[in-house]
């Protein structure tokens, strides 16, 4: 693993904003629109995450897995990958690259458990996507997460009590690219500065003391209560299956 985030080959992949909200060409062919796009992933990312509540393995995990997943589909198309494959399949392998293994008949057996008939797959599906999701992250299986930074910012301005909520804006961070293109300290400062706002507690000074750039603090800022509102019901399942079934289907 590398020493620290800066020369870590999560860093040398972080990407534009432009180059993570693209439909992939392939998908675009069958009609999918950047709206679908992005809400298959959110769907997706609600998935992993309660599929990780069923195999009982740490936040971490879950967000590994999650960043795997965002970071297919900066790459390959969901026509090629399907996103109810490759879901559990990402949460299969950052449990082992996160050294906290759930065997894959595990995942399988816990797929069972969540409702929805149409995550069904076996163990040959989960090791073969394995083998193909390798090869799209380009073996790079490190990921850094805001989460200590957060602990370590929170300690440094002196504002335990902004820890619970700062760490749930992180966690619906991960509805949003936001980890494939800002350095995660940034995110967890982001996280800080909304909490702080919420809260109604000062802390100009302390961003002033810290020299970072503000514009991209408020900006990230932005984007995740852009996406409260614009998300502030969940996705019915209808448009889900209706987005889902244009990648089965002829273009």
């Amino acid at each position: 693993m590398a020493a620290n985030f800066w020369t870590s080959s999560h860093c040398k992949q972080l990407l534009e904003p432009e180059e993570v909200d693209v439909v992939p060409s392939l998908d675009k062919e069958k009609g999918l629109t950047l709206e679908e796009f992005k809400m298959i992933k959110i769907h997706m990312t609600n998935y992993i995450s309660r599929l990780g509540q069923q195999c009982k393995v740490r936040q971490r995990v879950v967000a590994t897995a999650i960043t795997y997943f965002r970071r297919v589909y900066t790459r390959k198309s969901m026509t090629e990958y399907d996103p109810l494959l490759v879901a559990p399949t990402c949460l299969y392998l950052a449990s082992k690259a996160e050294e906290s293994t759930v065997q894959a008949r595990h995942v399988i057996f816990y797929i069972k458990k969540i409702p929805d008939k149409k995550y069904v797959y076996d163990l040959k599906d989960i090791l073969e996507m394995e083998m193909k999701l390798l090869e799209a992250l380009n073996y790079y299986l490190v990921v850094y997460h805001p989460y200590r930074a957060l602990s370590q910012l929170l300690q440094d301005v002196g504002m335990a009590d902004l820890t619970i909520l700062s760490w749930s804006l992180i966690n619906d961070s991960y509805k949003m690219d936001l980890i494939l293109i800002y350095p995660p300290y940034m995110i967890a400062l982001a996280c800080i500065y909304i909490a702080s706002v919420l809260k109604e507690k000062d802390t100009t000074a302390w961003f002033e003391e810290l020299h970072v750039d503000m514009n991209v603090v408020k900006n990230i800022s932005m984007e995740i209560l852009d996406f409260y509102d614009a998300y502030k019901q969940s996705i019915p399942d209808e448009r889900i299956n209706a987005a889902l079934s244009k990648l089965s289907s002829k273009p």
